[in-house]
């Protein structure tokens, strides 16, 4: 109701003439992105910054824009989860664990400890700025190695298979920090029960979509008429959304395990007595995919649009002493462990760390919860973006350097 109020009184085609400005935008910037051999993401938080006010000023966030980002974030961690091989952890073994483990800790305890006790901030803000730091990207860490043809290299495996476990962790973070900011402080009671809820629903999620799918198969095939895949499967994801919620557990959580219990690649123990059907899997994903691409970089767009970097105070040190620290450990958290990997020759030890470095997607959605909640202040939330920025951007080209060396030797 409140939505259409906003519509109504900045009239309906005012809204589709932001809405058109946003949808080019992305695509424009996102295309100029990859044809420079970066992150399409990027681009399209860039089409955001150059419409807010930090630049041109043609676009203001409403509740309306905000709604429709976050069906995007529902359906991009859908996505993510679509997207994640669990079979991976299985190829990659224990030095996947290591890696994920090691890179999702340090970087929690060390942008933790050092927001806390150097910047004395506080322990929430703290809490959240070091989860934001623990995500990895696995699009476009895939992406990368992908594009060098390394994605099935020992190496590959390794990346593959921790990025794998960092998106679970992730997420079961997110949850944690999101009832923090709920509640307004860190409860360990309150931290065990979501903690139980999200393993109940992720137990629990799996089981049913598979069961849903298996109707959703039956049906599709009987009927002449269009379109019952998509219907079904976003009515499905948007059900766990709000299942999730009422488990105390943030709505994207719901589109993880709607992705993940679909994917063509999940594995349950009793799969067999539901039925596997890879086929069908294949469907989802081409028929849900043009879906996905509508609606997500309207979230991209709306991050960039959140950020004013006309409101930070550019000549206070401060900020620039905090966004280095931060950006510091954020490297270095996520190369420490790799290079423990005697196996391994120095240079798939740099591989494997640059390649678990780049937040992209995962950072910005826990940033944009955390600026939602009004626990990151202007100068704070645009400190994180720029390292989000940079640990995206920069990875990929070293990466790209790395192995052109080692073939050169």
């Amino acid at each position: 109701m409140q939505s259409s109020v906003i519509i109504a009184i900045m009239q309906v085609h005012d809204f589709f003439l932001i809405l058109l400005l946003i949808l080019v935008g992305a695509r424009i910037f996102a295309e100029i992105f990859q044809r420079m051999g970066l992150p399409p993401v990027l681009g399209e938080l860039t089409a955001g910054l150059f419409l807010s006010p930090t630049v041109l000023g043609w676009v203001s966030l409403n509740d309306t824009i905000k709604l429709l980002a976050e069906i995007g974030i529902i359906l991009l961690l859908f996505d993510v989860g679509l997207e994640t091989d669990l079979k991976r952890l299985k190829e990659s073994g224990l030095s996947a664990v290591l890696v994920a483990l090691g890179g999702f800790i340090l970087p929690l305890f060390l942008g933790t400890f050092v927001s806390y006790f150097l910047f004395e901030l506080s322990l929430i803000t703290s809490l959240f700025i070091g989860g934001t730091i623990t995500a990895t990207s696995i699009g476009i860490t895939i992406r990368v190695l992908k594009d060098l043809k390394k994605n099935r290299s020992s190496e590959g495996e390794i990346v593959l298979g921790a990025a794998v476990l960092d998106d679970i962790f992730g997420v079961i973070l997110l949850a944690i920090l999101y009832d923090f900011s709920q509640s307004g402080e860190v409860n360990l009671l309150d931290t065990g029960r979501v903690f139980l809820f999200i393993t109940v629903f992720f137990v629990i999620a799996p089981l049913a979509a598979k069961i849903m799918a298996l109707l959703i198969d039956k049906y599709d095939s009987q009927t002449t008429y269009p379109g019952l895949i998509p219907v079904s499967i976003i009515s499905l994801v948007l059900f766990f959304a709000w299942l999730a919620h009422q488990m105390g557990a943030p709505e994207i959580i719901g589109g993880f395990a709607a992705g993940l219990a679909l994917s063509r690649r999940f594995f349950l123990p009793f799969g067999v007595a539901i039925g596997e059907n890879q086929d069908f899997a294949e469907k989802i994903e081409k028929q849900m995919r043009p879906i996905v691409l509508l609606f997500t970089p309207i979230f991209f767009v709306t991050v960039g649009l959140s950020i004013n970097m006309q409101e930070v105070n550019w000549t206070e040190s401060h900020v620039w002493f905090f966004g280095g620290a931060i950006l510091l450990v954020s490297v270095i958290g996520k190369m420490v462990l790799p290079f423990f990997l005697k196996s391994l020759s120095v240079s798939k030890r740099v591989i494997i760390g640059l390649s678990m470095v780049p937040r992209g997607e995962v950072g910005l959605i826990f940033a944009e919860i955390g600026r939602a909640s009004g626990i990151f202040e202007n100068e704070v939330y645009t400190a994180l973006i720029m390292v989000i920025i940079l640990t995206t951007m920069l990875p990929p080209l070293l990466i790209k350097m790395v192995y052109a060396k080692e073939k050169a030797d």
